[in-house]
């Protein structure tokens, strides 16, 4: 239960607690930390963008930038961790399946060094399903948004 003293600003996800929420690992892990969780209306997710990151290697050595897809699916993992840490998900039997995705936008290229902060936010939300809006922002300037949903499904077991 919350500490009804905690303002929503001090309600954080640490990396670890990403690792347990989310199935996703290296490379395609996209959300280092979060902050501002609202359950089932709204978090904010960081991704700190780091030169080492794979897809630099060919999205563009010379210069290089973030791929805009990648952009949207750290939103996507962020909403994802809104509804883990909401909906009490157990990734041992379930997975947060991205349904759909709409008005994608992108403003502003992320490069190494970025630290992107993704705010998501809950517009609809029935039952295991929810639809978000999300926003990226570096140094407080918009770089992306879109919007996009969200399901959660039984992961199929092999059979043994």
């Amino acid at each position: 239960m919350t500490d009804p003293t905690t303002t929503t600003d001090d309600i954080r996800i640490d990396y670890a607690e990403v690792m347990r929420r989310l199935p996703h690992r290296y490379p395609f892990l996209l959300v280092d930390k979060a902050e501002a969780f609202v359950p089932a209306t709204s978090i904010v997710g960081i991704k700190n963008v780091s030169h080492n990151e794979p897809f630099f290697q060919g999205h563009f050595p010379i210069d290089p930038v973030m791929p805009g897809v990648l952009i949207v699916e750290a939103m996507a993992q962020t909403g994802a961790l809104l509804m883990s840490k909401t909906l009490d998900v157990a990734v041992a039997d379930k997975v947060i399946m991205f349904m759909s995705i709409d008005g994608v936008r992108f403003r502003k290229p992320a490069r190494p060094g970025d630290q992107l902060r993704m705010e998501v936010k809950v517009t609809r939300a029935r039952g295991d399903a929810y639809k978000f809006r999300g926003e990226t922002f570096i140094d407080g300037k918009l770089a992306a948004e879109a919007e996009f949903m969200a399901m959660v499904v039984k992961v199929d077991q092999p059979a043994t």
